[in-house]
C-alpha cells in the first residue's frame, strides 16, 4: 500500500498552529507510513506566529516528512477579520493541494493525499477536500467539553427554545444542562461571542462545519474529561481523543529564558507562583495595581509574567522597557527577594520547573493541559475566547484549580472589560493555590500521571490515535 500524506490547514493563530505541529510531529513518529504537509495560512501583523515558524523550518530537529507550505497572504488587507482571511486563501489551498495530488500521481514513490485534517475555523476548506476526493476530519484544539457546550447551544437555537442573546439572559441566573458537562452549567460563565445575536451566525456556520466531516480530533484524553469525551462519542461522527497534544520543551530560550531558569533554579521547591495570561492577555493599569498589591500582601514567591498592550492592528502584546511605569511605586523594590517580574515567558519550561507550585492562568487550553501534565493547579483568571467556560470546567467539574474568577471578560480588541477585581480577591486565590495539602493539588497530581500514561502503549489516547491511523490507512472514514 502506498504511503499517505495528510494536509493540516491550521487557523492562523499561535496555540493552533504549534498544536498542529505537534500532533504532527507525534503522527509521523507514530507511523512511519505518514507524511504531513501543513498549509500555512498567515494573519498580517503576526509577528509571534512568524518567529515560529522561522525558528520551527531553521530546525535542524524539523522531521523530513513535515512539510510546511506557506500559502500566499496579502499584507495590505491588514483589517481583514478571520473569517475573511480563510475565505481568501481558499484558492491558494486548492492549487496548492492540487499539485500534491499531481506529484503523487506523476511519482510513484510521492505519498497519496489522504485526507485534509482541519481547524474549525477552516472547515470552509472540506469543500476543497470534497472536490478532490478526500475526506476531513476536524482538528480541535480546545476542549471536549466546550465543543460539546457550541454543539447544544446550536442545537437549542434550531429549536427556538434558547435565546441567548436577549439582553438579561447573561445575568438571568439561568443553568444550562449540557451533555457534555456533569454539572449545570451557569449563563454568566457563557463567553460573550457565545451571546451575542451577531455572532450567532459565526457560531452557527463553524458547527454546520463540523458535520462535514468525517470525525474529530481532541486535544484531550478520556481520563480528564471523561463526560465529554463519551457524551461526544455518542452521536453519528467519529471523536479521537489523542491528548494531550503539548508544545515541546525547547533547549534554546534565549539569554531571557535562560535568566528566568536561573532564577528559579534559586527557589525552594514548590514555592513559586507563576502568573500568565497567554500572548494575548494584558491589564490596565488599575488591575496590575491590585495584582501587585495581592502578591505583596501573600508573601508568596512569584514569578508575573507583565505584558503590555498591544499596539494599534495587532492582537499581540508586547514586553514593557520598564515595568516600573506601570506597578505601584517601590513594588520592585520591596519585592526583590521574593519575586520576579518579566515580559515574555517560556511558559512549557517554567511549569516543568520544581520550583512552581501554582499557576494563575487565562485558562487557554493550551495552558490548561500544560499545567496538568506538570502538575501544577491553576488559580482561574478567565479573558477571552471560550476561557470561561474553561475556568468553570477545572474548578466546578473536574475540581483541579482553584477560583479567582470564573466570568472575567475582556475584549482584546480595544480592552474594554467586565471590571477591576480586588486584590483581597486575588489574594484569595493565590493562597489557595498555593497550599501544599490541598485535595486541589492531590487532584492535580494524579491527573498528572494519568496524563504521561495515556500516551503510551495501553493508554486511552494511544489507542484513539490507533483507530485514527487504522481508518486513514483503510479508507474507512
Amino acid at each position: 500500500m502506498k504511503n499517505s500524506r495528510l494536509v493540516f490547514i491550521p487557523a492562523p493563530g499561535m496555540g493552533h498552529i504549534v498544536s498542529t505541529v505537534e500532533f504532527s510531529k507525534l503522527l509521523i513518529t507514530h507511523d512511519h507510513r505518514f507524511s504531513v504537509t501543513v498549509f500555512v495560512i498567515k494573519l498580517p501583523n503576526a509577528t509571534n506566529v512568524d518567529a515560529y515558524i522561522h525558528s520551527l523550518t531553521s530546525s535542524p530537529n524539523l522531521p523530513k516528512r513535515l512539510q510546511l507550505i506557506h500559502l500566499p497572504t496579502d499584507e495590505s488587507q491588514s483589517a481583514q477579520t478571520l473569517p475573511h482571511v480563510i475565505q481568501n486563501s481558499i484558492p491558494h489551498v486548492k492549487q496548492a493541494a492540487s499539485d500534491l495530488v499531481q506529484e503523487s500521481h506523476s511519482n510513484p514513490d510521492s505519498p497519496r493525499l489522504a485526507a485534509f485534517i482541519v481547524d474549525i475555523f477552516c472547515t470552509a476548506m472540506i469543500d476543497v477536500a470534497d472536490g478532490l476526493g478526500v475526506p476531513s476530519v476536524i482538528f480541535y484544539t480546545s476542549g471536549a467539553a466546550f465543543l460539546g457546550l457550541m454543539l447544544h447551544l446550536h442545537r437549542l437555537r434550531e429549536q427556538g427554545t434558547l435565546d441567548t442573546a436577549s439582553p438579561d439572559f447573561k445575568d438571568s441566573g439561568t443553568e444550562l444542562n449540557v451533555p457534555s458537562f456533569s454539572n449545570p452549567v451557569p449563563a454568566n460563565v457563557l463567553p460573550p461571542f457565545l451571546l451575542e445575536k451577531e455572532r450567532e451566525g459565526f457560531l452557527d456556520k463553524y458547527v454546520k462545519g463540523l458535520r462535514k466531516a468525517k470525525g474529530i480530533i481532541l486535544n484531550t484524553f478520556e481520563e480528564l474529561e471523561s463526560q465529554a469525551v463519551h457524551s461526544l462519542s455518542e452521536g453519528d461522527t467519529r471523536i479521537y481523543a489523542v491528548g494531550p497534544i503539548l508544545s515541546a520543551k525547547d533547549d534554546e530560550t534565549g539569554q531571557q529564558g535562560s535568566d528566568i531558569i536561573r532564577w528559579l533554579d534559586d527557589q525552594p521547591e514548590s514555592s513559586v507562583l507563576f502568573l500568565c495570561f497567554g500572548s494575548m492577555g494584558y491589564f490596565g493599569e488599575d488591575q496590575v495595581t491590585e495584582i501587585a498589591r495581592a502578591l505583596e500582601n501573600s508573601g508568596v514567591r512569584f514569578l508575573w509574567s507583565l505584558r503590555k498592550p498591544p499596539p494599534e492592528g495587532s492582537r499581540s502584546t508586547t514586553d514593557y522597557s520598564d515595568p516600573a511605569e506601570v506597578l505601584p511605586e517601590g513594588f520592585l523594590d520591596r519585592t526583590a527577594s521574593i519575586g520576579k517580574v518579566i515580559g515574555w515567558a517560556p511558559q512549557a519550561q517554567v511549569l516543568a520547573h520544581k520550583a512552581v507550585g501554582g499557576f494563575v492562568s487565562h485558562c487557554g487550553w493550551n495552558s490548561i493541559l500544560e499545567s496538568v501534565y506538570f502538575g501544577v493547579p491553576i488559580a482561574t483568571w478567565p479573558l477571552y475566547a471560550e476561557q470561561q467556560p474553561n475556568a468553570f470546567e477545572l474548578v466546578r467539574e473536574l475540581k483541579i484549580g482553584v477560583e479567582i474568577s470564573l466570568d472575567y471578560w475582556m475584549d482584546i480588541w480595544n480592552g474594554s472589560h467586565s471590571g477591576v477585581i480586588s486584590g483581597e480577591k486575588i489574594e484569595k486565590g493565590i493562597k489557595e493555590v498555593m497550599e501544599r495539602e490541598s485535595e486541589t493539588r492531590k487532584k492535580v497530581k494524579l491527573m498528572s500521571e494519568l496524563s504521561r500514561k495515556t500516551l503510551t502503549k495501553g493508554g486511552s489516547s494511544y489507542s484513539h490515535l490507533g483507530r485514527f491511523i487504522d481508518d486513514v490507512m483503510n479508507n474507512s472514514m
